[in-house]
């Protein structure tokens, strides 16, 4: 057997596993508000011959509806600084990935703008790494809430609210199309299905070849999902 392209030594046919993590996705009912995900989790794997491998993934990322420049940076910048205090090289390697991992292929657009995402990270300690996790962690709070706090009252109209539908029926093309966790999750025995498919938005929409008018707030925010920037340097 393979995982994460090493040849793996199965016991009986079997490869017994242990995961663990926390996951969660938030869906602000405000238009101006954007969604945040957010997960970290810790794989472990134990071979035939009693040896064991092990890893960390997760990633936290940012689904605006409307472009604000500045909220942005203030995201991106706080993850920055939380990888900084391990590795420089961690944000922009981590940033890249998250955004090709959350490309909507069909759609040629990203998710959101992005943040910090990896997978199978054992290139050091498993305490060094599990301290970075725990920094990643730690900056949910700090990177999301004073956007939150900032938008949470702004007035909205029947149109943004549109706009905002029609962003989270992309959402949920990403989930349940291309989202790696996601296709784990179902195809794990036992289990539940309602935790696995709690990333997706309570309501969504679709409109047939749906264009936003150019020069409106609508086609900035999808100029950027298409091409990609860097926020802080």
């Amino acid at each position: 057997m393979k995982s994460r392209g090493k040849d793996m030594k199965t016991k009986d046919g079997k490869l017994p596993f242990c995961a663990m993590g926390v996951s969660s996705v938030i869906h602000p009912k405000n238009p101006h508000v954007p969604t945040i995900h957010f997960n970290y989790r810790y794989f472990e794997i134990e071979e035939a011959d009693g040896n064991k491998q092990w890893w960390f993934g997760g990633g936290t990322d940012l689904t605006p509806t409307y472009l604000n420049q500045n909220d942005v940076v203030h995201f991106h910048q706080t993850l920055k600084e939380a990888c900084d205090k391990h590795n420089p090289g961690f944000y922009p390697k981590f940033k890249k990935w998250c955004d090709d991992y959350f490309f909507i292929k069909h759609r040629g657009e990203r998710r959101g703008v992005g943040g910090i995402f990896f997978d199978d990270l054992d290139s050091a300690s498993r305490d060094e790494l599990f301290q970075f996790v725990n920094s990643c962690a730690k900056a949910v709070v700090p990177c999301y809430i004073p956007i939150v706090t900032k938008h949470k009252n702004d007035s909205f109209s029947p149109e943004e609210k549109l706009w905002q539908q029609l962003r989270r029926g992309r959402y949920v093309e990403f989930n349940l199309v291309y989202d790696r966790g996601t296709k784990f999750g179902l195809a794990t025995p036992g289990s539940r299905i309602e935790s696995i498919l709690m990333s997706l938005p309570l309501t969504a929409r679709w409109e047939y070849m749906h264009i936003p008018p150019p020069d409106s707030r609508e086609a900035e925010i999808l100029k950027v999902l298409r091409e990609p920037q860097d926020w802080v340097h």
